[in-house]
C-alpha cells in the first residue's frame, strides 16, 4: 500500500514540476494578444481609410 502511494506522489510531484506545457502555453497567450491588437488595430485603420474614400468622393462629385 505504501508503495503505491509512493509511487503515486512522486508522479504527482513530477507532473506538477514539469514546465514543457508552460512555453506552448505562453506562446498562445501571446497569439491571442497580437491577434486581437491586430484586429483592434486594424479597426482604426478601416475607419481612416473609409474617411479619405468619403472625401476624394465628395471632392470629385463637386467638380463634376
Amino acid at each position: 500500500m505504501l508503495s503505491g502511494f509512493l509511487k503515486f506522489s512522486f508522479g504527482l510531484r513530477r507532473l506538477l514540476l514539469q514546465e514543457e506545457g508552460q512555453d506552448l502555453v505562453e506562446y498562445a497567450l501571446v497569439v491571442g494578444l497580437i491577434s486581437i491588437s491586430a484586429v483592434v488595430g486594424l479597426h482604426g485603420v478601416a475607419s481612416a481609410v473609409n474617411n479619405v474614400i468619403t472625401k476624394i468622393t465628395t471632392v470629385l462629385n463637386s467638380a463634376v
